[in-house]
Parts: C-alpha cells; structure tokens; sequence
C-alpha cells in the first residue's frame, strides 16, 4: 500500500545521493524556506529558484523544490515584496512551497552533476578530477550463533557494508565457540540464568566507509538475535572512497577540438560555445566541471586532459590556459540543467522502491540569462 511521506522522509533519501558532508566549506545547503514537516505529494527539481520558478511551482501545486543554486547566498538585509528576491519568498509562504537546495555536495556525489555530465559527454574510465573528501574504511566483527549468521550478513550488505569494487555482500566467516553466563535481570536468547552456556557461533567479518557506520550498526542489531551483541569496529588504513569536484575521462575516440565543440553543443542542448586553443588539436582525454570552474585548470592540465570543459571562464583565466598549453570549451554555467532530470529519476526510482506516492517533476522554465544573437 502506498503512501504520502513527509519532507523529512523525502530529503532523507535525497541525501543517501547527496550527503550533506560532501559540501564545500561554508557553502549554503539544506532548507532555506518553509518546513519540511508537512506532507510531500509533489517535488519539483530546479536548476535556479527565479521567480517563474516559484509560479510554475504554484501552477504545480509543488510542495517541496529540491533547487541546485541556493536561493538564499547571501545574508539578507530585508525581504521587499515589491521587489524579486521578497516576492519570491512571499510566494513560497503563501503557498506553502518549502525549498531545499544541493549545491556543491551534489556536484561532488557520486551519481551526481558532475557524473551526469560526463556521461553526456560520453566519457569512458570517469575518475574524480579535484579529490576533496575521503571516505575513511572501517572493519566490523561480530559474533553471530550460527542459526543467524545469513541474515546478519545479509542485513550488513543492504546496509552498504562489504561493498569491495564491483562487489557486494563481502565478509569473511570463521566458526568457534562463545560463552556467556546470564545474569539476573537478563533474558537471554539462549541459555538460562545463572548457567554457564556454550554456543556455535559465527565471526564475520566486513568492511564499510565509515560514513555509513551508523547505518551499518543499526542493520547489524536489528538483525541480531542477542540480547547484548558482542561486537567491534576497527579503524583502516585501507584507502577510502575518494570523493571530489569534476570528473575526467576519455572519448570513446579521438576528434579535433572543433568537433569536439560541436559534440559538446549537441551533448549538452547548448546554442553556442566558447573555446580557448587551436581547432584543429586532437582530444581524447576530457576534463569537466559543471558550473564555474576558473580555480581549477591547472588540476585539469596536470591530469594530462586535452580539453576542459567548464562554465564561466574569465579573460584573463582563458590567456593562462592558452600559456599553459590547454584547450577549453565553455558552454555556460546553465548546463549544471542535467540535474533536474538527473535528480527527478533518482527520487522516482526511490520512491517506486518505498511505494511513496509522490510525483515528481523536472522544472520546465529555462533560467539561463543569457541569449545567444
């Protein structure tokens, strides 16, 4: 039977795509307007929160915005209904509408902005291009009588532990003997009070990021059929999962920059691009990231990319990239668009799983500000 969830379950499985602890420094993510503790029958997905925005959202009947640019940035002074920035956030309370914005932590997701567009760019062997975040491994043991040893390892590998590459579900599995005397005032699962008791009992072993510890924790006791589960976590030297801004990748095949810039206009529904280098270079290897992305072409260069492709660039930032030897294709901040559909597929496929029912529209107003003559 479906049912009706309420923002908070909607944002809950909205960051187990993008965490909030992924997210730059200092960056405004979260709610910014209205509240979350109402029912959500309708979401609406926006690149930016303009005003046509908040009307499409009212002709929608839109409960909650998941918005990719922050509405609020900036600390404000006064809200003016006469002017944008107050009607806007008038409109949102009249009608209800809360908004929610994912800004840098969904760039940097795994799933995410900038994965979105290397896939439309057809990139191949996709490696994070500006590392920020490493996820830290850890090591569970627990000790499980033998009657459930499948179903706690089972509920650990939903729970994301014991994910190794391509593979799932991974424990190692030893069998020994666990005493334990209950005392009184327990209720054991076996054995009676005050009895010595021996039991055939399972070790497993499993690893997870440490991000999902208390996940993974949770799963494990739920499972569990002890009263007192006897259990350790150790922290690993294992590198992480490595988490970060842009992507780089290679073309399935070579083609000059020119094409390249056609292919780039086509991929990402854009009129017209800027680039920086000689047309006729040859491309293979790609560098991108959505939005501004002027601070990080000397991570492009040295990743050994042929071509950068981001939003933005500055005068003076494109005459560096021509000293340095590197190619950039700029088709505009407005592409970071791949989110909308990207994020209403992903809230489609989870609520389907929940059996939510909520429906969930990418945002149909074109915010880009400019226009190509």
């Amino acid at each position: 039977m479906s049912k009706i969830p309420n923002g908070y379950e909607v944002i809950q499985l909205f960051e187990q795509l993008a965490p909030k602890h992924l997210a730059m420094e200092g960056d405004k993510i979260g709610l910014q307007i209205g509240t979350l503790n109402k029912p959500i029958q309708t979401v609406m997905i926006a690149l930016d929160v303009l005003e046509e925005v908040i009307d499409e959202a009212i002709e929608k009947d839109v409960d909650l915005i998941i918005a990719h640019h922050p509405p609020i940035f900036r600390p404000l002074k006064q809200v003016i209904t006469d002017e944008a920035q107050g009607r806007i956030l008038e409109k949102c309370m009249k009608h209800d509408i809360a908004i929610y914005a994912a800004h840098t932590n969904l760039d940097i997701a795994n799933g995410g902005v900038n994965d979105w567009l290397a896939e439309a760019l057809g990139l191949e062997n996709v490696e994070v291009l500006v590392p920020t975040y490493e996820d830290k491994l850890k090591k569970l043991v627990v000790y499980v009588p033998e009657t459930h040893a499948v179903a706690v390892r089972e509920a650990l590998g939903n729970a994301g532990a014991g994910h190794i590459g391509n593979y799932s579900h991974c424990t190692f599995n030893s069998r020994g003997i666990g005493t334990f005397l209950p005392q009184d005032g327990a209720n054991p699962f076996i054995g009676e009070t005050g009895k010595l008791e021996q039991v055939e009992e399972v070790r497993i072993e499993t690893i997870f990021p440490a991000s999902l510890q208390k996940k993974v924790i949770s799963a494990m006791l739920k499972a569990h059929p002890y009263e007192e589960v006897a259990y350790d976590v150790y922290p690993l030297e294992n590198k992480g999962n490595i988490f970060g801004l842009g992507r780089i990748g290679r073309l399935k095949a070579e083609m000059t920059l020119e094409q390249f810039a056609e292919h780039v206009k086509k991929a990402l529904a854009v009129k017209a691009v800027r680039v920086v280098g000689n047309l006729n270079d040859i491309v293979k290897k790609v560098a991108v990231i959505g939005g501004d992305g002027n601070k990080y072409i000397s991570h492009a260069k040295f990743s050994g990319a042929d071509v950068y492709v981001t939003g933005d660039l500055y005068y003076h930032v494109a005459h560096d990239a021509m000293m340095m030897g590197l190619n950039v294709v700029d088709p505009g901040h407005n592409v970071e668009k791949v989110m909308k559909q990207g994020v209403a597929r992903y809230l489609q496929e989870q609520f389907a799983k929940k059996k939510f029912h909520t429906k969930v529209y990418a945002s149909e107003v074109n915010t880009d500000p400019f226009t190509f003559v």
